[in-house]
């Protein structure tokens, strides 16, 4: 059984957890009803690759600014995320070119699958089944309606899962370490030739050759591979990736209580009615006592507004259709995943200041009223054309609008419907994902 299919069986036993842990808390009104031990990654000394992506990750040097590291744009002070306020990190050789899209925390990556289509199936594995020969499959299967009390029906969806990046195109975390280092829009690397000779004359490189031989140093494309490897390393080792110290994470054990506020929005979150954000974004911990990672690891299109703010977008012919391109190209033809963006934690997610795949919103207010106005009251979301229409869906061309997901609650709304959410509602649930934050102190 791969590790993969093992991961799609603990994340289809979330759905019939959530039924019971949902349930009307038996003690003190903010109590976990059943606090469990929950198992975290082994807390150890960094072994001696891990150390070497650790002086890797940051390393202004090897971008053409020498301004720019992995950790420029992955912040350990912000949750490996982006430290600044913009929609999208500036890279190049003078740090003046726009990113394509939002950057992503690096945090809570150590379980993430590699991208397929649908469940990782062994037989499919072991046949030789193309991502294109998944997708037909897909195409005549029916779509689970996603609903937080029945995550295990939603988790057999043919649908795109897993991967690194917005779109998926990285399986591993050291394919993705590769990608930003020689992107001219970031650090802007050149070439692999060109940083295999900054590795070679790197502080650290002797580094390099305890670990590998001094014929590492020859061979630039394996050498180049080794320090990515590193890097993943170090983010696998490292416990502040993946530290499980929120206020929730506690409140599972049993060593917190949820405030009213947070309680009321604990409920919302789950409520099938209401957000049910735990449709998508699972917050049951799993038979084994795995902390939740808040993502079905799933793709969805959600039709956020465009970003004007962007530099792609001034050109009003491009669109970023996330898993069928630009920037991902293999599967371009899968035309009826176009607009789909991979589902992220919402681990640490009140620490941003800029989301979804365009970052067009900068609070978690702002995301909270495109869920409830999306399609109740799309003016209170999207801009208004000269004309005075509203222009809904204004970043998706108008073929690929019948992706966006319009059966998954509160997106089964239409207009005129009342919202699913009122203001009071909004606040508590922007409260609970407070208490998602790593960093947070239980009363011993």
């Amino acid at each position: 059984m791969t590790f993969n299919r093992i991961l799609w069986i603990l994340g289809a036993g979330l759905g019939l957890a959530g039924a019971v842990f949902a349930a009307e808390p038996q003690g003190s009104a903010g109590d976990y009803p059943n606090p469990i031990r929950l198992v975290r990654p082994p807390v150890e000394p960094l072994s001696a690759m891990a150390q070497l992506g650790h002086e890797i990750f940051y390393d202004p040097s090897l971008s053409s600014s020498g301004k720019l590291a992995c950790g420029s744009c992955h912040s350990p002070e912000h949750a490996y995320g982006p430290p600044g306020d913009g929609p999208v990190m500036l890279g190049g050789s003078e740090l003046s070119r726009h990113g394509t899209r939002a950057v992503p925390s690096l945090t809570y990556l150590e379980r993430q699958p590699i991208f397929s289509i649908g469940p990782d199936d062994t037989t499919a594995e072991e046949s030789g089944v193309s991502l294109s020969q998944q997708a037909a499959i897909g195409q005549q299967s029916t779509k689970a309606q996603k609903t937080a009390t029945a995550t295990d029906q939603s988790a057999v969806n043919i649908v795109p899962q897993g991967g690194q990046f917005w779109d998926g195109r990285a399986d591993t975390l050291q394919d993705q370490a590769l990608i930003p280092l020689l992107d001219p829009r970031e650090m802007d690397g050149g070439s692999v030739d060109i940083v295999a000779a900054k590795l070679r004359r790197a502080p650290y490189a002797k580094r390099f050759a305890e670990l590998f031989g001094e014929n590492v140093f020859q061979n630039p494309g394996m050498l180049v591979s080794e320090a990515m490897f590193a890097i993943a390393r170090y983010q696998i080792e490292e416990p502040s990736f993946h530290s499980y110290t929120s206020k929730f994470d506690y409140w599972l054990e049993g060593k917190a209580s949820l405030n009213e506020s947070e309680m009321r929005g604990y409920k919302l979150f789950n409520d099938p009615n209401k957000a049910n954000c735990a449709g998508c974004h699972l917050d049951q911990a799993s038979k084994d006592n795995l902390a939740p990672l808040f993502t079905d690891h799933q793709y969805e299109a959600l039709g956020a507004p465009r970003n004007t703010a962007l530099t792609d977008n001034r050109d009003p012919k491009y669109f970023d259709l996330g898993v069928c391109g630009p920037v991902r190209t293999d599967i371009a033809d899968q035309k009826q995943f176009c607009g789909m963006f991979l589902t992220p934690s919402l681990r640490n997610t009140a620490t941003r200041h800029a989301f979804f795949h365009n970052g067009v919103f900068h609070t978690l207010q702002e995301v909270m009223d495109f869920y409830n106005f999306r399609d109740t009251n799309p003016e209170k979301v999207y801009p208004r054309a000269a004309d005075g229409s509203v222009q809904k869906l204004n970043d998706i061309p108008s073929q690929y609008h019948a992706n966006v997901d319009v059966s998954d609650p509160p997106f089964d709304r239409h207009p005129g419907d009342t919202p699913a959410m009122t203001a009071q509602e909004e606040a508590d649930i922007i409260a609970f994902l407070q208490t998602l934050t790593d960093g947070y102190k239980p009363v011993e």
